[in-house]
């Protein structure tokens, strides 16, 4: 509904902006231009679309080679100490702590289609430990969070997006989206424990998200100490080989499983085709949305707006170009990502502009509508704390985002 509301808007802000150019400074060729950005964008959707299948295709095919493997399994069992943590409300080996961690393992690794289904099931689970049906249970809350700020270990689809709009190093942005989803992350758990009185200085917490803090600040350490050149091979080689040895791995995890690894490749590959061909009217719509009003003049208003306001307070207004992907994030998936293809076709995928907004497409996820979808499978109507503490995940994500790629590029 909301994503209706701001398509709607952006064709007839589009359409006054155009209106008033014409008649009050004689501009006779924003109508065209406004009609020419229609066509142009909607053949520019096509072809991302199109083009993303092959690779889609090939990761999808990893990922549920990976899925047999137990991939997905071994990372639950990993995570398993500090996740019964945040979850003081659920009782000791009760079957919905197993789909929790499943669910959350199948984000990390970017198995959409496996984890939608599983978080519906654990929001099943977790409405029959709620003696309050109307109203979200810390545990559903401690969970929507987790999910709203966008974990994850491998951004596939950023990536291919990248490589399919012609960036020289599709993976260059690999770190920074890891680095700033896990900014987005930790607040997100923190705010949410600050919330509902979980003790942050329980040993095995402390123990396991400074470990994580420490590691970040080593690497984030690490990379500022490099010059800028050399930071970009190391990013760009970092991410190369951690994805080829993901690719090994999964085919080795599936082999001592005893899995049919070329079976299982095709059977997730399949879903590639699928997946392009689905994503085809959503990225038509948003692209031809943005279009029109790129083409009218209005998003060239906004951001010299913006960029006036950044700039009388001092700061640098080359990110500016980027916010619109960040402002979009939290309401509509689609929305932002094309939003970002547009970025990346405007300014190029290799600016700043460019990078930052696949930053900011991967350092948090689509808070609104994934806290709809979950609270609303299971009826519930008063969310307590969980718009806040998703948003301000949201938040801590931008500003990471922001600063990590000033950072890196």
């Amino acid at each position: 509904m909301v994503l209706n509301y701001i398509w709607i808007a952006f064709f007839l802000v589009a359409f006054v902006v155009a209106v008033c150019k014409t008649v009050f400074w004689g501009d006779m060729d924003v109508f065209p231009a406004m009609m020419n950005a229609t066509f142009s964008s909607a053949e520019t959707a096509f072809s991302i679309s199109i083009g993303l299948t092959g690779v889609l295709s090939l990761w999808l095919g990893i990922m549920k080679i990976g899925e047999r493997g137990g991939v997905v399994a071994a990372l639950a069992r990993l995570l398993s100490p500090l996740f019964c943590r945040l979850f003081p409300d659920v009782p000791k080996g009760h079957p919905v702590t197993g789909t929790i961690f499943m669910n959350i393992a199948a984000n990390m690794l970017g198995l959409d289609n496996a984890a939608t289904p599983l978080g519906l099931k654990v929001m099943e689970e977790l409405q029959t430990l709620n003696p309050k049906k109307e109203q979200a249970s810390n545990p559903m809350i401690m969970f929507l969070v987790i999910n709203t700020s966008g974990l994850t270990l491998i951004p596939v689809s950023i990536m291919v997006y990248r490589a399919q709009m012609g960036a020289a190093q599709p993976t260059d942005v690999f770190i920074p989206i890891l680095l700033a989803t896990f900014f987005s992350t930790l607040v997100g758990i923190v705010s949410v424990c600050l919330y509902q009185r979980i003790s942050l200085f329980n040993r095995t917490l402390m123990g396991i998200l400074g470990g994580m803090c420490a590691v970040v600040a080593l690497i984030i350490w690490g990379v500022s100490r490099l010059p800028r050149e050399q930071m970009d091979v190391c990013s760009t080689l970092t991410a190369n080989v951690f994805l080829f040895l993901v690719i090994i791995g999964f085919i080795l995890a599936g082999m001592r499983k005893r899995v049919n690894v070329y079976d299982a490749f095709v059977e997730g590959a399949k879903d590639g085709f699928s997946t392009a061909v689905r994503i085809i009217p959503y990225l038509v719509a948003v692209l031809v949305a943005v279009g029109v009003f790129r083409a009218s003049g209005a998003m060239d208003m906004l951001l010299d707006g913006v960029e006036a306001c950044v700039a009388a307070l001092g700061f640098d207004t080359e990110f500016v170009g980027a916010l619109p992907t960040a402002l979009m994030k939290p309401l509509s998936g689609s929305g932002a990502r094309g939003l970002m293809v547009d970025a990346m076709q405007t300014y190029g995928p290799d600016s700043f502009v460019g990078r930052l907004a696949c930053l900011f497409q991967g350092s948090t996820d689509t808070t609104f509508y994934i806290l709809a979808v979950y609270f609303g499978s299971v009826g519930i109507r008063q969310t307590r704390h969980a718009v806040p503490c998703g948003l301000l995940a949201d938040a801590a994500g931008i500003v990471a985002a922001l600063f990590i790629c000033y950072l890196f590029f």
